[in-house]
């Protein structure tokens, strides 16, 4: 397996933390007759994320935001990996954007301004180095 797609997996795995780290507190702030309900949006009023801690709805969007831009690195490690460019920068690219996202995730829980978003950017600029790479 190339590094790449190690780290991949580890992003994905990265994901399943952050279910949980979102799932504990939302559980525990709206209760079971919210969190196993259908949520239909006449049952509950307004939505979820709306009636969570600060915290706990930034956690959300961490999570979201960890969807959106695992999309676009997936892309970049099966590109890098299945035309067979492999290389140390596009391994260092795949390992900077993961730190990034382990990062990402207490920047954006604790509201670190401007970290949050450089932290991202980082992440960011690291997949489209992995694709510039692939394509040239």
């Amino acid at each position: 397996m190339t590094p790449e797609l190690t780290v991949l997996a580890l992003a994905a795995l990265l994901q399943v933390v952050q279910y949980v780290l979102l799932s504990v507190p939302a559980n525990l702030e709206l209760g079971p007759g919210k969190t196993l309900s259908p949520r239909d949006p006449e049952r509950l009023g307004r939505p979820l994320t709306e009636q969570v801690s600060v915290r706990t709805g930034r956690l959300y969007r961490a999570l979201n935001n960890h969807f959106e831009a695992l999309v676009l690195f997936t892309i970049a490690c099966v590109v890098v990996t299945l035309s067979g460019q492999s290389t140390g920068f596009t391994a260092g690219c795949a390992w900077t954007y993961l730190g990034a996202r382990v990062l990402y995730v207490p920047a954006y829980a604790f509201g670190w301004v401007p970290w949050r978003s450089v932290i991202w950017a980082v992440g960011f600029l690291a997949t489209v180095l992995m694709l510039g790479v692939a394509v040239t």
